[in-house]
């Protein structure tokens, strides 16, 4: 039930924002509307409105999704969402251009020139950032290198290369031809240990042979390793993506560990399933820690970051947040959805001796948007403490 309601609760959140702005807009359109005829149109597009961001919420539920095409519960679902984010923006944008002065015949030429560029830069500006989000940066898939400062670091453990690929969301919002150049990006960093940190797809019906496919062209000395998100329960495709993918050469991380060697060096890698907002976290995984070893644990979500550092984990690596995927920094405040479930949401993250890095991933959901969080493939080095890490 709680995992329920974590899941449906932001579609609740975006519904009651939006009809909630949808409705003070109308009635103030409604008020300085001036014939019979404007009132009924602004009624109609209203009610309109209501009905798609309505439509657009309930195609998240399996028992409305399944009367659609996959296609138009991608794009068209979309659609709605990004009217929906649009409209909020359009009245927001009507109220503070009513606060503009208006341009008059005796200003100057200048000022009535700006004050119209003013107004539409105003209406215009939310398009064009949505659609910079939408086309550009959802698909400007980088790589981010992190060291990581490891007090007492074992010598043949130094500059251990560990490259992550975490949120795919495989859809047709992230093509196969997407998925292959970042798995490229990622083999050109020659990595030991390849993870993929969950949401291989956003729900069923979702390509996830073509996904595990991908994944699987990863090389890494030590192997590909995983552990599976909250996306593959929502599917309820856990059996299978574990099964398929050790077929592949992925193995999949439940409740489990694999010791790998490094010189004389050890790196327990330890991997458990999505861990359910307000559920006791990481039950059993303290039998999972291996004295004398270098212990890593994948994790999708990084809520768990504080309880693995004190059972013995000195690396947590997640993923889950997408960065925020659409973040914003006012009055050095940074403002994104994420913030409300965790308060790891982007990078590196100590507590003691212990560190967590948490990727933004590669992929979306609601949104085929990207704003102030590119995607990513994330490269990670160990490094001593205090140590300036060696390239190459």
């Amino acid at each position: 039930m709680l995992l329920l309601l974590a899941r449906h609760l932001p579609d609740a959140i975006v519904l009651s924002i939006v009809v909630l702005m949808q409705f003070v807009g109308a009635r103030w359109l409604l008020r300085h509307a001036t014939s019979h005829w404007a009132r009924w149109t602004i009624f109609a597009l209203t009610a309109a409105s209501f009905a798609a961001v309505t439509l657009a919420i309930a195609m998240r539920a399996a028992r409305v999704a399944r009367y659609f095409p996959d296609w138009w519960l991608s794009w068209g679902h979309a659609g709605f969402i990004c009217w929906s984010l649009l409209s909020v923006f359009l009245f927001l944008a009507l109220a503070v251009s009513k606060l503009l002065p208006a341009a008059r015949p005796a200003d100057p030429t200048g000022r009535r020139i700006f004050l119209n560029a003013a107004r539409a830069a105003l209406f215009a500006g939310p398009a064009a950032v949505l659609g910079y989000g939408t086309f550009v940066e959802r698909t400007n898939i980088r790589l981010r290198e992190q060291s990581i400062p490891v007090p007492g670091l074992h010598p043949d453990l130094y500059g251990l290369r560990i490259v992550q690929l975490t949120d795919i969301h495989m859809s047709p919002f992230l093509t196969a031809r997407e998925l292959d150049y970042a798995v490229n990006m990622a083999n050109e960093t020659r990595p030991h240990v390849a993870l993929v940190t969950g949401d291989l797809i956003t729900g069923r019906g979702d390509p996830l042979d073509a996904c595990l496919d991908g994944v699987a062209r990863l090389r890494a000395d030590a192997g590909v390793f995983g552990c599976l998100g909250n996306h593959e329960i929502y599917a309820d495709v856990e059996n299978y993506t574990t099964e398929r993918g050790a077929r592949l050469g992925v193995r999949f991380l439940r409740s489990a560990s694999a010791s790998l060697k490094f010189g004389g060096a050890a790196v327990n890698l330890a991997g458990v399933d999505y861990q359910p907002m307000h559920a006791p976290y990481l039950e059993g995984a303290d039998r999972l820690v291996q004295p004398g070893a270098f212990n890593i644990l994948l994790s999708h979500n990084p809520d768990v970051f504080p309880i693995a550092a004190d059972m013995g984990y000195g690396l947590t690596i997640a993923g889950h947040t997408h960065g925020g995927q659409v973040r914003f920094e006012i009055l050095r405040e940074d403002l994104n959805i994420a913030r409300f479930y965790t308060p790891y949401v982007d990078g590196l993250y100590r507590k003691g001796a212990a560190s967590a890095f948490v990727s933004r991933g590669i992929g979306t959901i609601v949104l085929p948007v990207r704003l102030g969080s590119a995607p990513e493939v994330a490269f990670l080095r160990l490094v001593p403490e205090g140590a300036v890490p060696r390239l190459g």
